[in-house]
């Protein structure tokens, strides 16, 4: 090897090292789908879509009510058992709680095939709160709770 060739060829491994850019980070691309805010921050009022402005209240004046107004009487209260479907669970509750002893949880239980806190549930949700039945629970010498209503 001559110094020649040695010299030339310090020279291209330096020019190839010159060549070589800095290390630059690429840049991001951009993500398809925005941050969502978070979780209990307010939210910011949506914008009308050019509607009519509301008038505020001294703009519209409010209609005088007529001194003689005759009461409307109340409506009968409907009862919501007139309206249950024969052969539901609910009809066969109700047969089981009219009849004169009324009917166990057990015997309840056995017809629904519904847990004990299911018909307890139900006899005070449904029967009690929502369809306005009065419900009366007994213990009886057994230890074992029935049910009846009175029609």
């Amino acid at each position: 090897m001559t110094t020649e060739n040695a010299e030339t060829r310090n020279t291209d491994t330096a020019a190839t090292v010159a060549a070589q850019s800095a290390n630059v980070a690429l840049e991001k691309a951009s993500s398809k789908k925005p941050a969502s805010p978070k979780k209990g921050a307010p939210k910011g009022q949506k914008g009308g879509k050019g509607g009519k402005p509301k008038p505020t209240a001294a703009a519209k004046p409010k209609k005088p009510i007529p001194a003689n107004t005759a009461s409307k009487a109340p409506k009968a209260a409907k009862s919501k058992a007139d309206g249950i479907r024969e052969g539901s669970k609910t009809a066969m509750i109700l047969g089981l709680l009219r009849r004169s002893k009324g009917a166990t949880l057990a015997e309840i239980m056995e017809a629904t095939s519904w847990k004990a806190h299911s018909v307890r549930g139900f006899v005070s949700g449904t029967l009690g709160k929502k369809m306005g039945l009065t419900v009366t629970s007994t213990k009886g010498a057994d230890g074992g709770r029935s049910y009846s209503i009175k029609s």
